[in-house]
C-alpha cells in the first residue's frame, strides 16, 4: 500500500486521471443497493494521496487546475456508476435517444462531477499534510454533495450518506443527522487508509489509529440503530386502510397507444381483486390508491370514467389516483398552458374533492432545459407532453381531506429531498406515489425505493408507496417495511399507516448540526493550513 500512495502522489496526467476515473468508479459500487461499503476505504485514500501530489497552479487557475480534475475525474468514475440505470428509460423512448444513452450517461455524470472537481480545489487551497488533511477534504465534499442536491432544482441521488444505510439498523442514525450529516460521516471515514501509508517513519499503532477509530464508530451507529428499533413502540392506525394498487401500465411512454376503457377495466378489476378467501374487497378500504402514471391520459378524453370510478367506490372508500390535471383558462381565446403531474382525490359521486400537484419535476424527465436548443436536436422529454410539464405550489404538499389523517403527498422523486418535504409537521404520514417503469430491470427502482425508506427514518413519519411496476410497499416511522408486493406483479396490497413518532432530532433541528460541523470543519482547514505555511511545510 505505501507503493500504491507514493504512486498516486506522484502520477500526473492522463494517468492520474485514469486512475481516478477507475478509483471512482469502484467507490460507485457503495450506492444503493449494491452496497459494497469497503470500496469507498479502497478508493477515497487515492483522492487523497493524488491531492497531496497535486500541482499549484498559479492565480485563477488554481480553481480549475489539477486539484479540480483530480475531484471531477474521481466524481465521473463515481456517478457514472451510480447513475448508470437512468440509461433504461432511453431504451423506452426508443430512435435516437438509444443512441444517445452512453453520451447522455456521461454527460449527466460529468456535469454532477463539477461539484466535486470545485470541492476538490477549494479544499486544495486549505491543504495540509498532516492528518487534519481529510477533515479538509470531507468538508469540501460535503458541501459539494449538499450543492449538487439544490442547485438548479437539485438531483439528489446517491449522496455518500447513503452508502452507510445499508440495514435498518444503520439508517437510524439519519434521524438525528440527516442524509447530508451521514455523507460528512462516511467521507471522513472512508479517507482514514490515507492516514495509514505511507509509514513516513510513524509507528504502526500510531497509523492504524484513526482507522480503528473509523470502525468503532460504524460499530456505535449499528449499535445506536439496534437500540433505537427494540426501544421504540410502533403501532398501526386503525382509522384508516389503504389499498394500494400494482397496475403495470406502460402506456406512459407513448399517450397514442393509452387505449382509456382498457386501462380503466384493469385499474377497476385490481381494485376490486379478492387476494385472498375472507378478503373483503374495498369493503373495509378507506382509501384506494393508483400509482403516478395509472391513468396516462386527461379525464377530459374519457368521461365516463368518473362515473365508472364511482360506481366502483363504496361510501366510505376514497381514490388517490396518480392523474395527469390540464390547466383551464378562464379565456378560452387563451392557451391554458402545460398540464400538471397531480394526484387527485375522488370520492364516491365522481368528484375531484382534492389534489396536489407536482412541484418538483425532473429535469429532462417532465421539462427540457433549454427546451429550444434540445428540440433541435430531436431531444423531448421523456414523459408526454409537447409543452412540458408545469411546477405546482410547494407549499401545498399537505392534504387534508374528510375523515382522514392529514398526509405528506410526494410524487415520484420528490421523496428524495432531505428535510425538504414540506409541513412533515401537520402530517401524519407520507404518501409517495411513482412510475419507475423507466427503469424496469436496473436498479434503479431499488435505489429510489432505500431513498424513500431514508426519509421516513428522517422524519419519523410511517410511509406508503404505491409505484406502478414496483416496489410498492408500506414502512413504518423506524423506516422498517410492514408490507410489500414483489416487482412487476400486476396485484394490490392492503396496508395501514403507523402512528407517527413524537418528533425526531432530525424533524425538529434540521440541518443545524451539520452546518455547524461543516464550520468547524472550515475553522480547522484554515487554522491547520496557515499554521503549514508558517512552517513551511
Amino acid at each position: 500500500m505505501t507503493w500504491l500512495a507514493e504512486t498516486a502522489m506522484l502520477s500526473h496526467g492522463w494517468r492520474r486521471f485514469l486512475l481516478l476515473l477507475v478509483a471512482g468508479a469502484v467507490a460507485g459500487l457503495s450506492v444503493p443497493p449494491l452496497f459494497v461499503v469497503p470500496a469507498l476505504f479502497v478508493s477515497f485514500p487515492l483522492w487523497v494521496w493524488c491531492l497531496d501530489g497535486a500541482e499549484l497552479s498559479p492565480g485563477w487557475r488554481r480553481l480549475f487546475g489539477p486539484a479540480f480534475a483530480i475531484g471531477f475525474a474521481f466524481g465521473w468514475g463515481y456517478f457514472t456508476v451510480a447513475f448508470h440505470w437512468i440509461g433504461t428509460a432511453f431504451l423506452v423512448s426508443g430512435g435516437i435517444m438509444q443512441v444517445l444513452m452512453p453520451f447522455a450517461i456521461l454527460t449527466l455524470a460529468a456535469l454532477i462531477a463539477f461539484f466535486w472537481g470545485l470541492g476538490s480545489a477549494l479544499a486544495h487551497l486549505f491543504w495540509s499534510h498532516g492528518p487534519w488533511r481529510i477533515v479538509t477534504l470531507a468538508t469540501f465534499v460535503t458541501i459539494a454533495e449538499w450543492a449538487r442536491g439544490h442547485v438548479l432544482t437539485g438531483f439528489p441521488f446517491d449522496l455518500l450518506g447513503y452508502a452507510l444505510t445499508p440495514t435498518d439498523e444503520m439508517m437510524q442514525i439519519t434521524s438525528v443527522i440527516g442524509v447530508y450529516g451521514l455523507t460528512l460521516v462516511a467521507a471522513l471515514l472512508a479517507m482514514t487508509p490515507a492516514l495509514i501509508w505511507p509509514a513516513d517513519g510513524r509507528s504502526l499503532s500510531g497509523r492504524l489509529l484513526p482507522f480503528f477509530v473509523a470502525m468503532a464508530v460504524i460499530a456505535a451507529q449499528f449499535g445506536y440503530g439496534y437500540n433505537r428499533l427494540a426501544g421504540t413502540v410502533s403501532t398501526e392506525r386503525t382509522d384508516i386502510a389503504m389499498r394500494l394498487v400494482q397496475p403495470l401500465v406502460y402506456e406512459h411512454a407513448d399517450w397514442g397507444n393509452a387505449d382509456p376503457v382498457a386501462l380503466i377495466d384493469r385499474l377497476l378489476m385490481l381494485s376490486e381483486m379478492r387476494m385472498y378467501p375472507a378478503d373483503q374487497g374495498l369493503a373495509d378500504i378507506t382509501h384506494l390508491v393508483w400509482p403516478e402514471s395509472s391513468l396516462p391520459f386527461f379525464l377530459s378524453s374519457y368521461p365516463d370514467a368518473l362515473a365508472r370510478i364511482a360506481r366502483m367506490l363504496p361510501e366510505t372508500t376514497t381514490l388517490l389516483a396518480g392523474i395527469p390535471r390540464q390547466q383551464y383558462a378562464l379565456d378560452q381565446s387563451q392557451s391554458s398552458g402545460p398540464p400538471f403531474n397531480a394526484l387527485m382525490a375522488i370520492n364516491t359521486n365522481g368528484e375531484v374533492i382534492a389534489s396536489y400537484d407536482k412541484s418538483h419535476l425532473v429535469p429532462f424527465g417532465e421539462f427540457l432545459p433549454f427546451s429550444q436548443f434540445f428540440s433541435k436536436l430531436g431531444i423531448k422529454q421523456f414523459v408526454p407532453g409537447a409543452e412540458g410539464w408545469t411546477h405546482g405550489d410547494t407549499r401545498r404538499r399537505l392534504m387534508s381531506l374528510p375523515n382522514t389523517p392529514a398526509f405528506l403527498a410526494l410524487i415520484c422523486y420528490e421523496i428524495l429531498f432531505s428535510g425538504d418535504l414540506g409541513d412533515t409537521a401537520g402530517a401524519q404520514f407520507i404518501l409517495n406515489i411513482t412510475n419507475d417503469a423507466w427503469f424496469d430491470g436496473s436498479i434503479g427502482p431499488a435505489q429510489h425505493a432505500h431513498h424513500a425508506r431514508v426519509r421516513a427514518v428522517e422524519e419519523g413519519l410511517s410511509l406508503v408507496r404505491a409505484a406502478n411496476t414496483g416496489l410498492t410497499f408500506a414502512t413504518d416511522p423506524l423506516g422498517r417495511i410492514t408490507g410489500q408486493m414483489a416487482p412487476l406483479q400486476m396485484a394490490v396490497l392492503d396496508v395501514r399507516p403507523h402512528q407517527r413518532l413524537a418528533g425526531t432530532v432530525f424533524s425538529q433541528v434540521r440541518h443545524w448540526p451539520l452546518l455547524i460541523a461543516l464550520l468547524a470543519g472550515l475553522l480547522i482547514s484554515l487554522v491547520v493550513s496557515r499554521a503549514g505555511r508558517r512552517r513551511g511545510v
